[in-house]
Parts: C-alpha cells; sequence; structure tokens
C-alpha cells in the first residue's frame, strides 16, 4: 500500500513571505513529521447549518498529524457513511443528522483507525464543540 501524499501548506501572505526567499509561485520547503502527543481525546466542532454540517476534527495527536479518512454515523443509522474533506481539518458528510447523537471513526496518515462512539450527543447544535474519549497514540 501507498501511503497517501501529505497535503500543501495553506499559508496567509504574511507567513508565506516570511519564509519565502523569493516573491513568487511555488516555494520549496523540506519537513519531517514528528510526533505529536495530546491530551485528552479527539474534539469535533459542528459547524454550518440545516443540511450543511461540516465538522472540525481537531487536537489529533501520535504520528496521526493528518486524518486521511473520516466516517460519520448518526444514531438512527447502522451503517458508516464516508466523510470527504472539505477543506483543511473541516470534514463533510451528506446524510441529514440532526436530533441524532453522531459517532466518527478516523484513519490517521499512518494506517491508524480509531472509533469515538457517540461523542457527539443528540441535542448538539451547530458552533458547538465535542470532546472525545480516544485519541491516537504512538
Amino acid at each position: 500500500m501507498v501511503q497517501p501524499s501529505s497535503p500543501p501548506f495553506d499559508l496567509s501572505r504574511p507567513a508565506f513571505q516570511a519564509i519565502a526567499k523569493y516573491r513568487a509561485g511555488i516555494v520549496p520547503i523540506l519537513y519531517r513529521k514528528v510526533t505529536c502527543k495530546r491530551r485528552g481525546g479527539f474534539r469535533f466542532t459542528i459547524n454550518g447549518g440545516s443540511y450543511f454540517e461540516p465538522v472540525l476534527i481537531s487536537n489529533v495527536g501520535g504520528a496521526g498529524d493528518q486524518i486521511s479518512k473520516a466516517w460519520i454515523k448518526g444514531s438512527k443509522s447502522n451503517k458508516w457513511e464516508a466523510m470527504t474533506r472539505n477543506w483543511g481539518a473541516n470534514w463533510q458528510g451528506l446524510s441529514y443528522l440532526n436530533g441524532q447523537s453522531l459517532s466518527f471513526k478516523l484513519q490517521t496518515s499512518d494506517w491508524k483507525i480509531v472509533t469515538a462512539l457517540n461523542v457527539v450527543p443528540s441535542n448538539w447544535a451547530f458552533g458547538q464543540s465535542f470532546r472525545s474519549n480516544v485519541q491516537i497514540h504512538a
């Protein structure tokens, strides 16, 4: 199996200009991944409204600095729905999930899969953030 490629860095103009030696196009950047130890579990922040429910996934530890796949499951469903990356650490599904408790399954860049069951209660509201009891450990 081939590991997924790293996503591009998304930098603001001031940040880009601070590291760029010239002001044009693509700047090659050398970097290496390091283990990231986090306290507490993953955080899931539900954004959007009604039929558009992007989920910000944060506080990701271990070598899993990048979530490579994500799935969501509402309490009224018996199957996991694949989510797509919307932008950055924001993921979205296509199902209408209002009024349901939510569970998440995450695969990290180092192929580890963890499941956070019923981490979001059924009375959730947009803009709320919820902490799971699971984390990636190196």
